[in-house]
């Protein structure tokens, strides 16, 4: 394949495969809680209401100014990639597969501590007030908004990529599943809805995971709860909102109840229909005697 085709194929497989990656995610997340099943989990809806019309064709814009801006540094990366400049490596199994595995958790540990202090950076009032309010307009949160960002914001939150590509020896393969699961949890912390269990922050491993509630607290209240994927370095640096916990907690109560309530009601209906459909036999053969 020569130079000219291979970064037609590489313009190709970026730009498509962000478009379709993040329509797949964002778009089923949206449509199936704020459409065909909204109702349905309405309980677990963090900020009980849905945010306006406008809000939403904001949130898709500013992704879509995103997502060209993430295809643009991914090219390059890619096109440094095929060129050998970076740390990516052929084949697989070149430092054994254990290693492969273990890539993939030094860069996700990496892209979190880095999106914690750029994050609190972009809090600095200069850049908030010029460059992250952009996001922040997004008070209640719907999956569109996890990549809804000024250019700016946007720069910096893929500079990550370039940085790991260019220290970390990987396997390509290995990059893209961490970009995967860290869109996948960006858009859990936006998706307006609680899906975890009551336990889950309290448990001695879950609780340093973040949880949909945490991100909404952030988007609802400003100065708290920075982290992306772990509540390791907002515990370390004491940015936990103080009652995240019970924030949390609240909302999956009321999510449960109401799951139990549904229950409830289905089992009663049941039973009731099976005792209207008893009682006619009966009586026929009451009658009968």
């Amino acid at each position: 394949m020569g130079e000219g085709n291979t970064l037609w194929y590489l313009i190709g497989y970026i730009f498509l495969g962000l478009a379709v990656m993040y329509t797949i995610f964002a778009g089923f997340a949206y449509l199936f809680l704020y459409k065909w099943r909204g109702k349905f989990y309405w309980a677990s809806k963090i900020q009980q209401y849905y945010p306006e019309r406008k809000h939403i064709m904001r949130e898709i814009w500013l992704s879509v100014s995103t997502l060209v801006i993430f295809g643009v540094v991914l090219l390059g990366v890619a096109w440094a990639n095929y060129h050998g400049y970076t740390q990516a490596y052929h084949p697989a199994d070149k430092y054994g597969y254990w290693y492969y595995a273990f890539s993939i958790v030094i860069m996700v540990f990496i892209h979190d501590a880095y999106f914690y202090w750029a994050h609190r950076l972009l809090h600095w009032k200069p850049l908030f007030k010029t460059v992250h309010v952009k996001h922040h307009l997004s008070i209640n949160p719907t999956p569109f908004a996890a990549l809804a960002f000024h250019p700016m914001e946007a720069v910096s939150e893929i500079l990550v990529v370039p940085l790991v590509a260019f220290t970390i020896p990987h396997y390509p393969t290995a990059m893209q599943i961490v970009f995967i699961y860290s869109l996948l949890v960006n858009i859990g912390g936006h998706m307006g809805y609680e899906t975890v269990p009551k336990e889950f922050v309290r448990h001695w491993i879950f609780k340093w995971h973040n949880t949909s509630t945490h991100h909404n607290m952030h988007h609802r209240l400003v100065k708290c709860n920075y982290g992306l994927y772990f509540n390791i370095w907002d515990r370390l640096m004491g940015t936990n909102h103080p009652d995240y916990e019970k924030h949390f907690e609240e909302v999956v109560d009321r999510r449960d109840k109401e799951r139990l309530a549904k229950l409830n009601k289905k089992v009663w209906a049941k039973k009731n229909k099976q005792k209207s459909v008893k009682e006619p036999v009966g009586s026929r053969a009451v009658q009968q005697g």
